[in-house]
């Protein structure tokens, strides 16, 4: 496998997230001697320099198609990446202690792209598994529900349903801006003596009247049939009176003061 070297130094001196980093020892190929490096572990790139700060590494180790096992060295606590095949490499390394070891150990054994792959598909088992419970409780909740409400219900018009019957529209529709039902005043008082009720219904007994009972609202209208629009002229024409008159006293109000204002001032 052929690695453009400038960009793999770039790579392992950039900003980059590092899942690990510290010093080993390592055991050389050559001299089998231990020499202490820093390892610095990105993705499945396992990176060593001399000295820790360095721009480029003394080498690095693709951690594909490899097992990590314990070496056989206890004074260096020691563990090796191994290639297996003829004519591949394993490389011995040792850590300070049995906790550094064992932690070295499973962050190596983790990075390879096969076991996030392996991981991925059991991540994606379990998801399922998740969703099909789901589906089942659903599906269990609403078996339930419906039960529950399999008993028939009356529908008030003395025709009796299932809970899961759809229920019809009412067969009696009102138009909210028909009627009322008593004959009410314009100030909200019950001309009938009655409690007051808002009730609607298809039509009225009569047409609203003033307060002072002098005349209706409504003149020239049938009193078993007025509309929206002629209730909407009718109480309009009331508003207009009271606004004229409440002019026509705010002017007298206003000229009374000015003849004050006058008087005060001869």
């Amino acid at each position: 496998m052929k690695i453009n070297e400038k960009n793999l130094a770039a790579f392992a001196s950039s900003a980059t997230p590092i899942d690990r980093e510290g010093w080993l020892v390592k055991r050389g190929e050559v001299n089998k001697g231990y020499q202490k490096r820093w390892f610095v572990l990105k993705g499945n790139l396992l990176f060593y320099f001399e000295k820790r700060g360095d721009k480029e590494p003394v080498g690095v180790i693709v951690l594909e198609g490899c097992t990590i096992e314990l070496a056989e060295d206890e004074d260096q606590f020691g563990f090796k990446i191994v290639f297996h095949g003829t004519g591949n490499r394993s490389y011995t390394l040792g850590a300070e202690s049995q906790e550094t070891m064992e932690q070295w150990m499973k962050a190596l054994a983790c990075a390879s792209y096969d076991y996030m792959k392996l991981m991925v598909a059991e991540l994606q088992r379990q998801l399922d598994e998740m969703e099909a419970e789901c589906d089942l409780m659903s599906l269990s909740q609403g078996s339930s529900m419906n039960y529950t409400n399999s008993p028939s219900q009356n529908t008030g018009s003395g025709e009796v349903r299932s809970g899961n019957s759809p229920m019809p529209p009412p067969r009696q529709r009102h138009n909210p801006f028909n009627r009322v039902q008593q004959t009410m005043s314009l100030d909200g008082q019950n001309l009938t003596g009655g409690p007051q009720h808002h009730f609607r219904s298809h039509s009225i007994r009569s047409a609203p009247g003033r307060p002072d009972g002098s005349s209706r609202l409504t003149e020239n209208v049938p009193r078993t049939k007025v509309t929206f629009r002629e209730l909407h002229t009718a109480y309009g024409r009331r508003v207009l009176s009271d606004f004229n008159a409440w002019k026509h006293a705010k002017r007298q109000e206003q000229e009374k003061k000015h003849t004050q204002d006058l008087l005060i001032t001869l």
